[in-house]
């Protein structure tokens, strides 16, 4: 059996519970109606239709559908979707996460490496992102299905930087050293919530045995990272888990609302206005984060391209 150089374990028991955060005794339906900064136009554009096409026509999987992303329509009408890989149903069941889960997913599809590879180059992609959902069925947790995605799309769209949003990978060095021998622009990897949010929020990964996967990553390509606020943290337990993220060798960090999928899943405490967003960005430029990307509708992989581009002109 393969070592595991990382902690396998989670060192505190995880509740099956979805909505285990304790309830506002005070506002038990939770916190009301969406407040102003969290409403905005319908985007403008005939490339929504192309980019459902593409994705439709190649059979693919998006974390933007999946996930219920707010975001969505805006990217999809700028011709930019977030691939998700391996499956659309999900080994964990993250408290807020709307991905099915499946303790038994289907098995991966040989040929999905090229039907992403065409897809970006049908949808002219100058930056490509591929999530993936946690395979812990499989015995290196998906990597090598991962590493084939790039090379595929390598030898079709040369050009194209690409984008990679791991799960842990059960903290398998050897997994995250196959991801990264394949030199993705940027390895992204999500700490979701702070320290003490974590067993709560997330099913088996852990805080400490993110921040060791992100220091895996460290030197081979840009780090980058991110969280949801909005949970019940407070301002100083965000500001740790950014330092803590700054230590582990994260280039980027990105920082956006949490928004309850559906009913049964993790409530909203609270709305962060966008100046609290800002106080995290400047926060997060004044310990040395070369990009702090924060705000309401920010999700991880919401303006990729153009944040790639910041963090390579400083």
């Amino acid at each position: 059996m393969k070592e595991n150089l990382f902690d396998p374990k989670p060192k505190v028991k995880q509740k099956k519970r979805l909505n285990v955060l304790p309830e506002n005794p005070e506002k038990k339906e939770g916190i009301g109606r969406f407040p102003s900064w969290l409403h905005r136009k319908l985007p403008k554009g005939g490339n929504l239709l192309k980019t459902e096409d593409a994705v439709r026509g190649s059979r693919l999987h998006t974390v933007c559908e999946e996930a219920k992303c707010p975001n969505r329509l805006q990217c999809w009408s700028q011709k930019t979707a977030t691939f998700l890989v391996l499956g659309k149903e999900c080994t964990r069941a993250c408290g807020f996460c709307d991905i099915d889960f499946s303790k038994t997913p289907n098995p991966p599809e040989e040929d999905e490496p090229i039907r992403i590879a065409s897809s970006v180059k049908e949808l002219g992609l100058r930056h490509v992102v591929i999530t993936m959902v946690a395979r812990d069925d499989l015995i290196d947790k998906g990597a090598s299905h991962l590493a084939k995605i790039i090379k595929e799309i390598r030898k079709e769209v040369p050009s194209a930087t690409i984008e990679v949003l791991t799960s842990d990978l059960s903290g398998d060095e050897q997994a995250i050293r196959t991801v990264l021998s394949e030199k993705p622009e940027i390895f992204n990897h999500n700490i979701e919530t702070v320290r003490e949010l974590t067993p709560r929020v997330r099913h088996k990964a852990t805080y400490d045995r993110t921040l060791q996967v992100l220091s895996a990553a460290k030197g081979h390509c840009i780090v980058k990272s991110g969280l949801m606020v909005g949970l019940g943290e407070t301002e100083e337990m965000v500001k740790q888990t950014i330092c803590d993220l700054k230590e582990a060798g994260c280039d980027i960090v990105t920082i956006g609302q949490y928004l309850q999928a559906n009913h049964k899943k993790l409530l909203v405490k609270a709305f962060i206005t966008p100046e609290e967003f800002k106080r995290y960005e400047d926060f997060g430029h004044s310990i040395g984060i070369k990009h702090m990307y924060c705000g309401p509708f920010v999700r991880s992989s919401f303006n990729a391209e153009e944040v790639l581009k910041k963090v390579r002109e400083k």
